[in-house]
């Protein structure tokens, strides 16, 4: 049956898998130029049961369940074209035993989001098991395989009685021949749920009928009994999943996603706020650290600051030494007091060197001393050293070549020194005669 091209387009490469009512075909979609999964009726199947699970497909649209593409008949067989998907069943994964608490928690969300999906539009799966989850090529859990499947408001497959299901996953309802609600797919949600977590189902046996039983009147085992370190949500989910009554357990798919979410959502269990350490909210985000500022900035502004009164004092230094030195006339080279020209010979060259207030205290002391010099040098004949009065401006005349070394030192013995040795030295000369 390989090539053989179904519709016009649909072309068989190699079976997937067969059983008494249908076979499905990996098949590549000549117009589309995909991969798909063809499902055939066989020859003997029940019509009805396929063409409702086509419907049933058809009326669902969810990343968790496996789409359906197209249906029609082909040389007087029914098919239905489905996405394909490459990697495997959930069956497959649990026979080498129970999954990662992460795998677990991560399949049992997306297995409740795809029922979550289906029980809100009417559809009761009636047959959820490990082999109708399946998984696409990213590893996404989906579920397939609608074949029992009931709609809201449609009669069933059956008469009322028949057992419908698997008798592994089969709910206790299912097991007494009772219409089958939402709360069925939970049961059979919680025996999957059961497996991943212990890797074994809660009831084994080598008899179908004797499991069947086992469903509707014996009490689940507990997950503990097998595990002692299941997580406790978990754990207590499949319990309460696993219920004899239907009104004891979850009311559908969207109760058990609530459920599994508030455990952690996805592939990771999150701590509740009050278990994050250090902090009661419910989120703390800790921000990177940054290296002060402010700091630096106040070092750059007292840098400035200090350059700046450098820079005011400086100037205010050089405007004072301007302001003293006025303009005058050149130093006398001869003085006739043997006196004198020692004193004066010295300071010059000491008030030369000293700084702008040496000069001006200068100047304030030794211009009142110039008319009393004046008035006692008239009397003797020595009227020729009245010119004393020009040493202090002979001091000051040196000083505009000079600039201004430190003050401190020498400014404090200049002006004494010039100011009183110029009235002894006219006194002893003028009693001399």
């Amino acid at each position: 049956m390989a090539d053989e091209v179904i519709a016009g387009r649909y072309r068989l490469l190699e079976p997937l898998g067969r059983g008494a009512m249908s076979s499905v075909w990996l098949a590549h979609d000549d117009e589309l130029e995909r991969q798909v999964a063809v499902k055939m009726l066989a020859p003997s199947a029940d019509r009805a049961r396929f063409e409702r699970e086509a419907r049933a497909a058809a009326a669902l649209s969810h990343p968790n369940i496996c789409s359906l593409y197209d249906y029609g008949e082909s040389d007087g067989r029914p098919y239905m074209v489905l996405e394909y998907l490459p990697n495997g069943s959930l069956e497959e994964r649990l026979r080498d035993g129970p999954l990662s608490d992460d795998e677990t928690l991560r399949l049992a969300t997306e297995i409740a989001a795809g029922l979550a999906h289906a029980h809100e539009r009417g559809l009761v799966h009636r047959d959820l098991k490990p082999a109708n989850v399946l998984f696409d090529s990213e590893d996404r859990a989906k579920i397939a395989d609608f074949g029992i499947a009931r709609m809201g408001g449609s009669g069933t497959l059956t008469e009322a009685g028949t057992v419908l299901g698997t008798a592994s996953y089969i709910s206790p309802e299912q097991a007494s021949g009772q219409p089958a609600g939402p709360a069925s797919d939970v049961y059979s949600f919680g025996v999957i749920l059961f497996r991943m977590l212990t890797g074994r189902l809660p009831f084994v046996s080598t008899n179908a009928m004797e499991l069947v039983r086992m469903h509707r009147d014996d009490p689940p085992p507990s997950v503990g009994d097998f595990r002692s370190d299941a997580p406790a949500g978990l754990e207590s989910l499949a319990a309460a999943a696993l219920a004899k009554d239907p009104a004891d357990r979850p009311a559908d798919g969207a109760a058990v996603l609530r459920e599994l979410r508030g455990q952690g959502g996805d592939t990771t269990m999150l701590l509740p706020p009050a278990e994050l350490p250090g902090s009661a909210d419910a989120t703390q985000v800790l921000r990177p650290v940054r290296p002060p500022r402010r700091r630096a900035r106040r070092l750059w502004l007292v840098l400035l600051v200090l350059v700046l009164l450098a820079g005011g004092v400086a100037v205010a230094l050089i405007a004072t030494g301007s302001d003293g030195a006025t303009p005058t006339t050149n130093p006398l080279p001869g003085l006739s007091l043997p006196s004198v020209p020692t004193a004066g010979s010295t300071r010059p060259t000491t008030t030369a060197a000293t700084t702008t207030q040496a000069t001006t205290t200068t100047q304030a002391t030794t211009t009142p001393a110039a008319p009393t010099t004046t008035q006692e040098v008239t009397t003797a004949p020595v009227t020729p050293t009245s010119p004393p009065t020009v040493l202090p401006t002979t001091t000051v005349a040196v000083l505009p070549t000079t600039t201004a070394p430190p003050a401190p030192t020498t400014t404090a013995p200049a002006p004494p020194t010039t100011t009183e040795t110029i009235p002894t030295t006219t006194a002893a000369t003028t009693t001399g005669p």
